[in-house]
């Protein structure tokens, strides 16, 4: 018996007895322990509480119960935003109730979560080397996932209406822009943030659609913050929902759709829910943003060996589709962080997708002055 099928037996028995685990198995050493050495220990624990910032999950939840019978997976479908607030609210209560998180909105999650403890980095040793730097830390990336502009693809057959996010901000598209509040969902607030940072290319995007260089507002002080107070000014609509979006742009059958800001990956529910949606993929300067969808171990987890399980699983497994972990997720505008899973057949290359990267750290730094921005807005 190997000295690391020792300690897993050691620590299977201590679990099915009762007996409180040691601080080392709580960390270090569940972090190096396989998914193979890690099922007597989360088998003994017996459950899995996971909150996720999708719906999907619940796929996921199916999918794990069956590869690992006796193991009860709860997942909790919330928002990163409500995610956040309630893991801050259960931590500063002494509740532990979360074992595995599930989320996007990297800036917050950075700075009010992994900062102060409240979740912890964990990285499959099967995936470590599969990953780039910046998806394996601070925080382990299973997917990158997006904001863009959508359209509806029967009304508008030969592509995008839209080629310059510029005419978003004149009198035809007035009342025809669609987004999520981004008061209401931090990833929203995040394509706000991106247009201000990215206020070089806003500015050469202006000139590109009038033939003239940007004239600022008084008290504004970059092109991408007279985007917003522009793209506000015409009437933006804000939705409570992504749902709500996809169904006003996408619905088959409108002679004049709206357009609007919303998931890629929604376009995987075309069939089923009638719609037609597209996204629009030749638009200057960038047809919105790309960003990680993080997974952690929650501070205190009371099932940390499962918490560990069941963020393996979600990793895929060796198939170049990512096998039943990875299916929901292996859709056309979502994008593996894993090398070796390859690309949906139907998705925009990523090399070929205009989307910014968002620098979560430069986010965090100006995302509160955005905000406020947003709010004298509305």
């Amino acid at each position: 018996m190997t000295n690391r099928t020792a300690r897993t037996t050691t620590l299977a028995l201590a679990l099915l007895a009762g007996v409180a685990l040691p601080a080392y198995a709580q960390d270090a050493n569940l972090d190096a322990l396989s998914a193979e050495e890690l099922l007597p220990l989360a088998q003994a624990e017996g459950s899995v509480t996971v909150y996720a910032f999708t719906s999907r999950i619940a796929r996921v939840e199916t999918a794990f119960e069956a590869a690992y019978p006796g193991i009860d997976m709860i997942a909790y479908d919330m928002s990163s935003t409500e995610q956040i607030t309630r893991i801050k609210a259960e931590a500063t209560a002494g509740i532990a109730n979360v074992d595995v998180v599930y989320i996007s909105d990297a800036p917050v999650v950075f700075r009010d979560l992994l900062e102060p403890g409240l979740v912890a980095r964990y990285v499959p040793p099967r995936v470590e080397g599969l990953l780039e730097d910046n998806e394996k830390s601070p925080l382990l990336a299973q997917r990158l996932s997006t904001k863009v502009l959508m359209y509806n693809e029967e009304a508008y057959p030969d592509g995008s209406p839209i080629t310059n996010l510029w005419q978003l901000t004149t009198p035809d598209w007035a009342g025809k822009v669609l987004m999520v509040d981004p008061l209401q969902r931090g990833d929203y607030l995040d394509l706000m943030t991106e247009f201000v940072l990215r206020a070089d290319e806003m500015a050469d995007a202006y000139e590109a659609q009038f033939g003239q260089p940007i004239a600022l507002d008084d008290g504004i002080t970059n092109a991408g913050e007279q985007f917003i107070v522009d793209l506000f000014e015409n009437d933006l609509i804000l939705l409570s929902s992504t749902d709500d979006v996809n169904s006003a742009v996408g619905a088959k059958g409108q002679q004049n759709p709206p357009v609007g800001f919303t998931s890629y990956s929604d376009r995987r529910d075309n069939e089923d829910e009638g719609w037609a949606l597209q996204v629009a993929n030749t638009v200057e300067p960038s047809n919105g943003i790309i960003f990680p969808a993080v997974l952690a171990v929650a501070a205190n987890a009371p099932h940390p060996a499962a918490a560990r399980l069941a963020i393996d699983f979600l990793m895929g497994d060796d198939s170049e589709t990512g096998g039943a972990g990875f299916a929901p997720f292996y859709v056309a505008g979502d994008y593996a962080t894993r090398s070796d899973i390859v690309s949906h057949p139907d998705a925009v290359p990523l090399a070929d997708f205009i989307a910014w990267s968002i620098d979560p750290s430069a986010t965090a730094k100006i995302r509160q002055e955005v905000g406020d921005l947003v709010l004298s807005l509305q």
